[in-house]
């Protein structure tokens, strides 16, 4: 009897089992049989899918967060960012991390598209904006979250990406696509 297995582009799978599940996150190890015919195993790490919103004032001033981030061991600058909750929206994901990490609310929102962090190991779709129009609110962090605001120049914020003092990849695309959409060369 010939073993029933799944196709996955050229990759046969013949068995999958999850490994390690909470709630924002899942291990599978899957049984494959691989492009070149030989018997393998493969890992994928399924996150929630999230946002990177880019908040832009009318002055050309990007607002990025500094915070500890746990799985890295240290403080990064980022965008603001965060995952989506029980059925809601990408753009509603967007207004409420705004405001929930920098205590500000935008009158215009710019989808800029989606990327995939590391397409090799993980599933996750994250999806990119522009805030512009702001108006302040006040922040309200979630209990893992001890941030920073940072204020700066969009112009030294596109410096901070070329030089790698802003390492984040979702941080990055989403500032270039900012930097596209609003002219800056």
């Amino acid at each position: 009897m010939k073993k029933r297995t799944r196709k996955r582009g050229p990759w046969r799978i013949i068995k999958s089992r999850t490994v390690y599940k909470n709630p924002w996150i899942s291990v599978r190890e899957d049984g494959v049989i691989r492009p070149d015919g030989k018997h393998g195993i493969y890992g994928v790490v399924t996150i929630l899918s999230g946002v990177g919103v880019v908040p832009v004032d009318d002055k050309k001033n990007i607002y990025l967060t500094k915070e500890f981030h746990y799985a890295v061991g240290r403080v990064t600058i980022e965008a603001v960012s965060g995952g989506m909750e029980g059925g809601e929206s990408k753009l509603k994901t967007a207004q409420r991390e705004l405001e929930e990490e920098l205590g500000f609310q935008a009158k215009k929102w710019t989808y800029l598209g989606k990327l995939y962090p590391l397409t090799s190991v993980i599933s996750m779709e994250n999806h990119l904006y522009l805030a512009q129009g702001l108006v302040k609110s006040s922040a309200r962090p979630e209990g893992t979250e001890k941030i920073e605001l940072v204020k700066i120049p969009f112009r030294r914020a596109l410096q901070w990406v070329k030089s790698g003092k802003i390492s984040d990849a979702t941080t990055i695309v989403a500032i270039l696509k900012s930097a596209e959409y609003l002219g800056f060369e």
